[in-house]
């Protein structure tokens, strides 16, 4: 069973969880943007849902399946189609053997995922299949995808075998009445002009009081230097009370740090292994995912919360991954 490239749109990359426990000899984790709707596509097609998906950002592929195949599109909204007809997200579709998949340009949000039951047939480094594109390793070659590319599946579970055979002998595309509570949560046009949530950050009360009040008081542009490694931000410069030195310290992502010229960058999927900047916040976890479905030339706003809401917020939506499990399982 295959997949093949018939244009590749314009940064589609195979992406799963992330690799990691190599961040202290320098290799960074990379993984999934929106790590949630890669999340929730893998487990809609019966995958482990740390398994890669294909990343598409700003501009979708087109493709071309080889074989019958069970699929699933999250996040962000690429008006996908087949011969002519929308094709369902949030949800498992049916693809016959022959069929052309469309992606357009984003409607809303930036990036959509697509898994496929069993999971894209690539090697392994240092325990993930995740491309990390400066070091060229990991996913189709260690590269962005191509027109040409052959990408191999593998064997699909029990379920999600027995999921593309009811669906196709139904001439369904969907599950009836299925409540996906995820990427409804984050990648909605609502939802994406919600304020980010964040936390202190360790350096927070090195910060004057005017750089944390224009912080969370102002709006923020996302500028045309952002990328997968980071976010940089147009607005108010912060200021700290006088200089600060600092030692390195272990960087992860939604971290926001403010280097010399006072213009935050937000570190996002392929940020560095260490940071040596002050910084001010850090994002929460399930808003790390909103982050990553806004692209340059939106703007953001910020709002303080503590540890605690933060560990709610977390809590909550890990019990909406598992409610979505218990109910995608019940539905063979």
């Amino acid at each position: 069973m295959s997949l093949k490239i018939i244009r590749p749109g314009l940064l589609t990359t195979l992406q799963d969880t992330g690799r990691y426990g190599y961040q202290k000899v320098g290799v960074i984790t990379s993984g999934a943007m929106d790590v949630y709707s890669l999340r929730l596509a893998n487990i809609l097609v019966g995958n482990d849902e740390n398994e890669a998906a294909l990343e598409i950002t700003l501009t979708g592929p087109t493709i071309e399946f080889t074989s019958d195949t069970l699929i699933a599109i999250t996040g962000g909204d690429f008006s996908p189609i087949i011969d002519g007809q929308k094709v369902p997200t949030l949800r498992p579709v049916a693809v016959k053997a022959g069929a052309i998949l469309k992606f357009s340009s984003c409607k809303v949000g930036c990036r959509a995922y697509l898994a496929v039951a069993g999971g894209y047939d690539v090697p392994k480094v240092m325990g993930s299949k995740s491309t990390y594109l400066r070091a060229n390793i990991g996913g189709f070659n260690g590269r962005v995808l191509k027109k040409g590319d052959l990408l191999n599946t593998n064997e699909p579970s029990e379920y999600g075998q027995q999921m593309m055979i009811n669906l196709l002998s139904r001439g369904a595309h969907s599950f009836a009445h299925a409540k996906w509570c995820i990427s409804k949560v984050h990648t909605s046009e609502k939802n994406l002009r919600k304020p980010i949530r964040v936390m202190a950050g360790l350096q927070y009360d090195s910060f004057s009081e005017k750089a944390k009040y224009d912080f969370f008081a102002t709006d923020y542009l996302i500028t045309t230097q952002s990328d997968r490694m980071g976010y940089r931000l147009e607005g108010a410069k912060l200021e700290t009370n006088g200089h600060l030195e600092m030692i390195s310290e272990v960087a992860c992502s939604g971290t926001i740090q403010v280097p010399p010229n006072g213009l935050p960058i937000i570190l996002m999927a392929d940020h560095q292994t260490t940071a040596g900047y002050p910084v001010i916040g850090q994002i929460v976890l399930v808003d790390v995912a909103r982050i990553a479905q806004l692209k340059p030339g939106d703007r953001i706003n910020f709002k303080l919360i503590s540890n605690e809401e933060g560990e709610r917020l977390f809590i909550a939506m890990e019990k909406c991954i598992e409610n979505i499990k218990i109910a995608v399982a019940g539905k063979l």
